[in-house]
């Protein structure tokens, strides 16, 4: 009998990268368009319940825009704290467990090392409140939850750092790039990667060790650390390179403030689920050749 996993937000980087993972042949992926379930409607969300029966859910979906979140804080709050909160409710009514993705934002940067589980969390912005709000809100509507932390999330899709330094390096010469930022680079075919296997025991094991957890690829840098990397491997790679200058985030004005230092320890992850993140040098240059293949960006300076 194939059992169904719910998965919401399926179009988005992670959401993407799990529906290109080999699952086993009883496991049936569901990953409704917006149109088809809209979260903050609990009404909608309990009619997909009853027509899909899901055995597990995992919850992509999210209000991402954290500048325009300042001034949209209900949305912001009805997508990442409102909406969870049905689907966990959802979930423990059908017996099902839910893993949720969350955010470093929840952290205020003020830490010197990498950020565990238990530390207090203070949130720097409404973006970061309601994805808090949204924790939360999941661990109390379903003992069987997961919370999965993340952070600067990478891949071939949609917008996101990489894609944003390549399309601007073919239209500027010189580009300037906050450098007292530090934080863990991650893939989201990692992600992903992660999510599966949590998934899969969750399904299958009594004594899952349910609670919040943080996966991020290994190592840190700053966003101008992370461009560098990216146009040193483009120029190793036959291509040109932009001048590139560090600035403070105060020379780089945004709607939201920023945490200095949002790096997070995966330890936790590892002990539990063995699961032991790749280096973010790796990962990002994984990434970079799958953007090279789909692009040809070398031969025909675009990118898609």
């Amino acid at each position: 009998m194939r059992r169904t996993i719910l998965v919401t937000g399926g179009a988005g980087q992670i959401g993407i990268e799990v529906s290109r993972l080999e699952w086993p042949a009883d496991v049936n992926l569901h990953a409704p368009s917006r149109n088809e379930l809209d979260i903050t409607d609990q009404k909608s969300v309990s009619t997909c319940f009853a027509a899909t029966r899901p055995a597990l859910v995992i919850n992509l979906a999210a209000y991402t825009a954290v500048d325009r979140a300042e001034d949209d804080v209900a949305a912001a709050f009805e997508v990442n704290a409102q909406g969870p909160a049905y689907l966990a409710e959802a979930a423990r009514h059908a017996d099902a467990p839910i893993l949720h993705v969350s955010t470093d934002y929840v952290f205020d940067g003020s830490a010197e090392r990498p950020y565990v589980e238990a530390d207090q969390t203070a949130p720097l912005n409404a973006y970061g409140a309601s994805k808090l709000a949204g924790e939360l809100a999941v661990r109390a509507a379903n003992r069987r939850s997961i919370v999965m932390r993340t952070a600067w999330v990478l891949s071939s899709h949609r917008t996101n750092f990489i894609k944003t330094m390549l399309r601007l390096a073919k239209e500027r010469r010189q580009l300037r790039v906050v450098d007292d930022q530090r934080g863990c680079p991650t893939s989201a075919t990692d992600i992903a990667a992660a999510l599966q296997r949590i998934a899969l025991r969750a399904m299958n094991d009594v004594d899952v060790p349910w609670g919040v957890y943080h996966f991020v690829n290994s190592g840190e840098t700053s966003w101008h650390g992370l461009a560098e990397h990216i146009f040193d491997w483009q120029a190793a790679h036959g291509a040109g390179r932009p001048d590139l200058h560090a600035v403070s985030s105060s020379e780089y004005s945004t709607g939201a403030r920023r945490a200095a230092y949002s790096c997070l320890d995966t330890a936790l992850i590892s002990a539990a689920f063995e699961i032991r993140p790749r280096p973010w040098q790796e990962a990002v240059d994984a990434i970079l050749s799958e953007l090279t293949v789909a692009t040809d960006w070398n031969q025909q300076g675009t990118v898609r």
